[in-house]
C-alpha cells in the first residue's frame, strides 16, 4: 500500500468513513444499498405509524448530508403503542455547513453538539456551529488503525474489520466509557442535541441504535434506520469511492466495505451484546454502567 493510499484509507476508517450506496455490483457479497424496507422508510415516513399531525421532519442539509432525526420521519418511529419524539436527538456527519445550512441549523435552536471524532479527525475538519450552541468532544475509537489496514487483502477482510469495530462498541473498555458519557449527557442536558462522527455511520450509528432500543423500537426498524445512511449520504459515498480508486487503483474494491454500512456490521455488535450481556438492558446497566434513573430519563425524552 502506498503512503498516499494508506493515509487516505486511514482517514476514511478513523473518521467513520465516507458512505457508499451503489457498490453491490463491485463486491460479490455486498448487500443491496436500498432494501425494500429502507425504501419504505424513505417513501412513507416511519413504518407502522399514522399520519395525524406529525411534527416537521428534520431538514435535509446539502453540506451535512447524513444529518437526520434519531426519531425518523413522519410521526416518528413506532415504539410499542406510541412513537419516538422528534426534535430531541439528531445524528449527523461532520458539521461544516454552507451558509444556507447554517441558517437552517440556527433555526433548530439546538443546545448541544457532541463530537465523537478523534483528534486527527477534528484537525482535518473542525465543526462550525451556530452561535450559542455548546460543543463537547467525546472521542470514541481505540486500536491501531494502520495495523488493521495492513491486514486488508480482500473485501471480506474489510468487512471483518467493520464487524470487529461494532463488537468493540459492546465490549471495549474505552468505547464503553465514552458511550456511557455520551448517553449520560444526552439524558441530563436540556434542548435539542446532536451527536456525530465524521461520516455519521459507525460510532453515530451505534449510539442511535442504542437510543432506539431504549425507546422500544423494533429490531427491524433499528436495522432499517442504520442502513438509511447509504441513501442519505450517497453523494459523499460517490465522492469517496472516486478517492479510493485514485488511491488504490483496481484494489479499491478491497476497501469499499470500510466506507459504507452493511447489515452485518451493526448485527455483529448487537450479537456481541446478546452473547456478553444477554440483553440490551444488561448492556446498558452492566456494560455501560448506566443507572436506572439515567435510562429512565432517556426513555422519557424519547417516548415520554
Amino acid at each position: 500500500m502506498s503512503r498516499h493510499g494508506s493515509t487516505f484509507a486511514c482517514a476514511l476508517v478513523v473518521s467513520g468513513a465516507a458512505l457508499l450506496s451503489g457498490v453491490g455490483g463491485a463486491l460479490a457479497q455486498a448487500e443491496p444499498s436500498n432494501p425494500p424496507a429502507v425504501t419504505a422508510l424513505l417513501d412513507a415516513g416511519s413504518a407502522g405509524l399514522g399520519s395525524s399531525a406529525p411534527a416537521a421532519d428534520a431538514p435535509r442539509l446539502a453540506s451535512i448530508d447524513n444529518f437526520r432525526d434519531v426519531a425518523g420521519t413522519g410521526a416518528g418511529y413506532a415504539a410499542g403503542w406510541t412513537h419516538v419524539n422528534k426534535g430531541v436527538f439528531y445524528r449527523a456527519n461532520a458539521i461544516v455547513p454552507n451558509e444556507a445550512d447554517m441558517a437552517t441549523l440556527a433555526g433548530l435552536k439546538l443546545s448541544t453538539v457532541y463530537d465523537l471524532r478523534t483528534d486527527d479527525e477534528v484537525a482535518q475538519k473542525q465543526d462550525v456551529l451556530p452561535s450559542g450552541v455548546t460543543y463537547k468532544r467525546i472521542p470514541i475509537l481505540s486500536g491501531n488503525i494502520n495495523a488493521m489496514l495492513g491486514k486488508i487483502k480482500s473485501p471480506d477482510d474489510a468487512r471483518k474489520m467493520m464487524q470487529d469495530m461494532n463488537r468493540s462498541f459492546a465490549t471495549g473498555d474505552v468505547e464503553k466509557a465514552k458511550f456511557r458519557e455520551l448517553l449520560t449527557d444526552l439524558a441530563t442536558t436540556d434542548g435539542g442535541q446532536v451527536f456525530h462522527c465524521t461520516a455519521g455511520k459507525d460510532r453515530t450509528g451505534w449510539a442511535s441504535a442504542v437510543l432506539l432500543s431504549i425507546a422500544g423500537v423494533s429490531n427491524q426498524t433499528i436495522m432499517d434506520d442504520y442502513l438509511l445512511t447509504n441513501e442519505y449520504a450517497k453523494d459523499s459515498i460517490a465522492k469517496n469511492t472516486e478517492g479510493l480508486k485514485r488511491a488504490f487503483g483496481d484494489a479499491y474494491v478491497n476497501f469499499l466495505p470500510l466506507v459504507t454500512v452493511e447489515q452485518s456490521f451493526l448485527q455483529a455488535g448487537l450479537d456481541q451484546v446478546a452473547t456478553t450481556y444477554g440483553s440490551m438492558d444488561k448492556y446498558l446497566t452492566e456494560g455501560l454502567g448506566l443507572s436506572p434513573a439515567t435510562i429512565g430519563k432517556l426513555k422519557a425524552k424519547l417516548v415520554g
